[in-house]
């Protein structure tokens, strides 16, 4: 198990900035995912950390120890692929051997090391096939277990269950979850799917056009984004986004959009007491949106209902996700499955509460977070 330190690192692609003074330290023994969508730098960072890239600028420490100028195979790490990356004239039990062989470690540690690893992982009874004998869940798991064989200081994963069908991912994402708190080694794992990096990563690191936008465990990165582009990535459906102006009136503080205006709670107040009667864009979750019959929580009281016609609806089973139209503004809402807005006509003018003690405010210039 091994630190990783990333300080200024930098790459540039001719005259293109894939990856910019990123500086990040990942501790031993955790679980960190690097999220964000295509192009955003996130492979080439864990390129980097495996040497398979060489930084424009920046150094990388493993357990220590720079290691710029040294080899990947000296580097101690191993790396889960996208594509498998299993050699197809070998079978299971040699695809997960070879590495050991190359440091000419024991036949006995090597089939101990391997019989261990393939029992953990399920695929015993599959050491003898090929690879193309094999499903493309079964592959992943041969290459996970290559690289768990190797006992590395560090683990990266690049986008490892992107192949596998919808089923099949859940249930391997579970399993590396319980995987990692069982070897307890350094992983950095790379996903542009949000739901993957909530679930499985201690922390989560937002990148955007080779930029870091926020570091933060799951949880915080919901309830507290940095900005608007990580509201806007983390939660599904995404945040609702709507212009609006904070102005005083009755002794309170309203965020008044196109359609509708909500009260800001008094606790909030004393955060956003600088940019009153200020032009903000607020940022509203769908699943912080109710219909007033049926909400669990909040009630409706003032200055937290809005009126809106109904525009789409999509019945999800346990829910359903309703397109609404508020004055000239879009807004998603996530309702219940038992809703009557559900078997609401396009058009119909409905009644919804928001619970306006997680609403967000957002800087229209800078498009950060005021924090409230």
């Amino acid at each position: 198990m091994a630190e990783v330190v990333l300080r200024n690192l930098s790459k540039t692609f001719k005259d293109v900035a894939a990856v910019s003074d990123i500086n990040l330290e990942i501790k031993d023994g955790e679980f960190l995912v690097l999220v964000g969508p295509s192009g955003c730098g996130k492979t080439t960072v864990l390129r980097m950390i495996a040497g398979l890239e060489e930084p424009s600028e920046g150094e990388i420490f493993i357990d220590g120890r720079l290691v710029n100028d040294i080899e990947p195979k000296d580097r101690d790490i191993a790396m889960v692929f996208q594509n498998y990356a299993l050699y197809p004239h070998m079978t299971v039990f040699k695809n997960m051997a070879f590495g050991l062989e190359q440091k000419r470690i024991s036949r006995e540690e090597i089939n101990a090391r391997v019989q261990n690893t393939a029992e953990m992982l399920g695929i015993q009874n599959l050491l003898n096939r090929k690879p193309k004998q094999l499903s493309g869940g079964q592959r992943q798991r041969v290459a996970l277990g290559r690289a768990i064989v190797r006992k590395p200081k560090v683990f990266l994963m690049d986008e490892p269950l992107s192949n596998l069908d919808a089923k099949f991912r859940v249930q391997t994402r579970a399993e590396l979850i319980k995987l990692h708190r069982q070897l307890g080694i350094t992983t950095i794992y790379v996903t542009h799917d949000q739901v993957e990096a909530m679930t499985m990563g201690d922390r989560i690191v937002v990148m955007n056009n080779g930029v870091v936008q926020q570091v933060d465990t799951p949880l915080n990165l919901y309830n507290n984004p940095a900005n608007m582009f990580v509201a806007g990535f983390i939660g599904s459906p995404a945040m609702n986004f709507v212009e609006a102006r904070l102005e005083h009136r009755d002794g309170m503080i309203w965020a008044a959009a196109d359609g509708f205006r909500l009260a800001v709670p008094e606790e909030k107040k004393p955060r956003i007491a600088d940019v009153a009667d200020e032009n903000v864009i607020l940022g509203i979750r769908p699943e912080n949106i109710f219909d007033v019959r049926l909400s669990p929580t909040t009630k409706p009281g003032q200055g937290n209902t809005i009126m809106a016609a109904i525009d789409v609806v999509e019945p999800m089973g346990a829910s359903a996700t309703v397109y609404l139209k508020c004055g000239k503004d879009s807004l998603v809402a996530v309702v219940d499955s038992e809703s009557p807005l559900v078997g609401a006509n396009p058009g119909e003018k409905i009644e919804l509460v928001v619970d306006t003690t997680r609403i967000h405010l957002f800087d229209p210039a800078t498009r950060r977070s005021f924090k409230i």
